[in-house]
């Protein structure tokens, strides 16, 4: 079972590039909605292997988990056997030093890491409960590999990232990233626009709505021409802004005073201009 957009198969068995009888075998739910997890569940009982989620949405922007629904899947995981598996190639520390997991107090059965790991140099890792780790050779029959595996240099980058992530970092990001918050909804509320701001730690999104949506069925009913026409003036101002409504917006440590006055400038001329 996948919460989220349905990217993976396009909600069409054998669509993406997925073969037909592998997406016979996924079903695809609506990200913050507990009972049609449950109604998978049920209708097939003991025959769902994993669910796999992101903690927080990021490709459809930046979607929060509604209060309650991450320990809500982790409790219908238990009581039917399912593997709860959190993708935290965007979470990962990036809101919070223990990525979602920390922040949220979820403990998932396994858990898996882009090039963050790496210091942004092509490596990934995942990570679970020791019952599970232990099917993996030496200990056990799964065999894995893979040509970057280990890599020296990815992972002495990543040895140096973790080295400068202290308090002090997080903090920052999170001054920032309320800072930003802030004032982007006083500049949508100055030019009468109806704009909604999402964040969780350095992830952010801006959905041209009433109201913040919850799914990829509620994003997709967001006025996306909108954001395309706001990307472009954007972009016409010097910021490079995601080029997608469906696509969170990341800030960093390097966007500091400077950055943060031209980023806002350039969303009041472009608020002014659409």
């Amino acid at each position: 079972v996948a919460a989220g957009s349905g990217a993976a198969t396009g909600g069409i068995p054998g669509s993406a590039g997925v073969p037909a009888a592998l997406a016979e075998l996924t079903s695809v739910v609506p990200y913050n909605d507990l009972d049609a997890v449950e109604e998978v569940l049920k209708k097939h009982p003991d025959q769902v292997a994993a669910m796999i989620i992101e903690p927080v949405a990021g490709n459809m922007g930046c979607v929060p988990p509604v209060d309650g629904y991450l320990a809500g899947l982790a409790k219908l995981c238990a009581a039917h056997g399912t593997l709860l598996i959190f993708d935290e190639v965007m979470t990962g520390f990036r809101v919070g030093y223990s990525s979602a997991m920390g922040h949220y107090g979820i403990t998932p059965d396994l858990v898996c890491f882009g090039k963050v790991i790496g210091g942004g140099l092509p490596m990934a890792a995942y990570g679970g409960k020791r019952a599970i780790m232990e099917k993996l050779a030496p200990l056990g029959p799964v065999y894995q590999a893979g040509t970057l595996s280990g890599n020296p240099l990815a992972t002495a980058a990543g040895a140096a990232t973790l080295e400068q992530l202290d308090k002090a970092v997080y903090e920052q990001l999170e001054q920032t990233g309320a800072y930003l918050e802030a004032e982007l909804n006083k500049l949508f509320a100055k030019h009468k626009q109806a704009a909604v701001v999402t964040r969780v730690g350095a992830m952010l999104g801006v959905f041209f709505t009433e109201k913040a949506p919850r799914n990829f069925a509620e994003v997709k009913t967001t006025n996306v021409e909108k954001f395309k026409r706001f990307f472009h003036l954007m972009l016409e101002r010097g910021v490079y802004l995601p080029p997608s409504a469906f696509e969170a917006w990341f800030f960093g440590t390097c966007h500091a005073e400077a950055e943060l006055a031209h980023t806002l400038q350039a969303v009041d001329d472009a608020l002014a201009a659409l």
